[in-house]
């Protein structure tokens, strides 16, 4: 079986050789008693352990993980720790005296021995991840009113832990310890430890946001699908940090994510990703980007499928409200102002939309019909073909909308600017030179029948 497959059951059925240890000098002899007397029991045979003696037990474990390097037995204390985690986090003695001890053993931290050893498992760090993210929250590492000043110094704090861990997660990231395994384990820890501001504002600054980026893509197999998955998850956990919004709506993060919705059946992965754009919707322009990427239509396919999850659909439908109110807003004519004066015109929808024409065809006069001129000057410099297409296209709707719109476009020479668009190369702008010919020569009152 593939090792990073153990579960903790199977790595804590190992016989340790602690025998082997002491006469090599390893641990102690004390260490030894405490670890035979420790080593499998039955879950209520340890608690009572560790209500009687707790600190000296992660004493022993953090010194074994010092001084042995042998990967079984690294494995098996740091499963160890982690069911002790699991089930005595919270009792009042590790809160105290037990997490001290820990932390102030640096061979403990991200930072000290263990993870620069030559461990070549990730099985081994995995486990390590998992007991820091356990560590109690309201636990800082320092030492209490009246102990001595020179005790909190040599005190690691577990903001400075968490803070080494997510640099060694980046690491991961970029260069796998292990070429399978290394990347999946990261994602799955940052997916887990994310939730924490602390993480989340050293993620952000280790520049960690790009890696991940990488990794939304449409997956197939198990494995895959569970990378995909906890990286989205990693995404939706760093939607509620402003600082990392920032460099999602600059990056590929929205279309990858938009193209991930699309093709998944898996309904866990959609969930997330769902959720995820709904708390993108409202920040900056990441809702016009949304429409400019079709997700209104993206969605109306996602409602029509027949999903289980009932957190999913109640998403789909917020999110469906959420991309109209977006709708709305982007047919102003301070936005279509916007699109035009940059040069880059799309099909956004305020284009073919009959009623933004109508309430916005007067603000078309104004700086002496400046966006009008600007429409024009695009047919003779652009070079990009949906540009020329949407251009011609908005020129058609000046002609039949404003009173005036085939004298004013005459008078501007759009005539010959358009005709020498009618034998471009491109259909889609061919289509749209001949619709403003039509309607330039035919009028509002014949013009109005033909087909847009």
């Amino acid at each position: 079986m593939d090792q990073a497959e153990l579960t903790t059951d199977q790595v804590l059925s190992r016989d340790i050789p602690w025998e082997t240890y002491m006469s090599t000098k390893l641990i102690s002899g004390t260490s030894l008693q405490l670890l035979r007397r420790y080593d499998h029991r039955s879950e209520s045979q340890r608690a009572q352990l560790l209500d009687d003696d707790g600190p000296a037990y992660v004493r022993v474990f953090v010194h074994v993980l010092r001084d042995i390097f042998k990967e079984d037995t690294v494995e098996y204390v740091l499963a160890l720790i982690d069911e002790m985690l699991t089930e005595v986090l919270s009792q009042l003695w590790f809160g105290t005296s037990c997490l001290r001890c820990a932390l102030s053993d640096t061979s403990f931290c991200p930072n000290g021995n263990l993870v620069s050893t030559n461990v070549p498992e990730i099985a081994s760090e995995r486990k390590l991840v998992r007991t820091r993210e356990k560590l109690p929250k309201n636990q800082s590492g320092n030492a209490s009113k009246g102990e001595a000043s020179n005790e909190k110094k040599s005190i690691t704090s577990i903001d400075d832990v968490l803070i080494g861990l997510v640099k060694w997660l980046c690491e991961q990231l970029k260069k796998p310890s292990h070429p399978t395994r290394g990347v999946p384990t990261a994602i799955n820890c940052l997916s887990s430890l994310l939730k924490e501001p602390v993480v989340r504002s050293s993620f952000v600054q280790a520049d960690g946001v790009k890696l991940l980026v990488p990794l939304i893509c449409p997956a197939s197999t198990q494995q895959s699908i569970q990378l995909l998955y906890e990286t989205c998850l990693c995404i939706w956990l760093l939607s509620y940090y402003d600082p990392a919004i920032e460099y999602l709506a600059t990056s590929r993060t929205l279309p990858r994510l938009i193209e991930v919705v699309k093709s998944s059946t898996k309904e866990k992965v959609v969930r997330v990703v769902v959720l995820t754009l709904k708390n993108l919707l409202s920040k900056g322009t990441l809702g016009a980007q949304m429409v400019d990427l079709q997700l209104p239509q993206v969605v109306q396919s996602l409602k029509a499928q027949a999903w289980s999850d009932e957190d999913l659909l109640e998403a789909l439908n917020s999110l469906e409200e959420g991309l109209k109110d977006n709708i709305k807003k982007l047919s102003s004519f301070d936005k279509y102002k916007q699109e035009v004066l940059l040069g880059n015109l799309d099909w956004s929808p305020m284009h073919k939309d009959p009623l933004f024409w109508r309430e916005n065809i007067t603000n078309f006069e104004d700086h002496d019909f400046q966006i009008l001129r600007v429409l024009l000057t695009i047919l003779d410099s652009s070079n990009d073909p949906r540009t020329l297409a949407v251009a011609c296209f908005d020129i058609s709707q000046f002609i039949q909308c404003h009173p005036a719109g085939r004298i004013i476009v005459t008078d501007l020479k759009a005539k010959e600017r358009v005709m020498k668009l009618m034998n471009h190369e491109s259909a889609e702008v061919t289509k749209n030179a001949l619709l403003c010919i039509q309607r330039l020569f035919l009028g509002a009152k014949y013009a109005s029948f033909l087909q847009v």
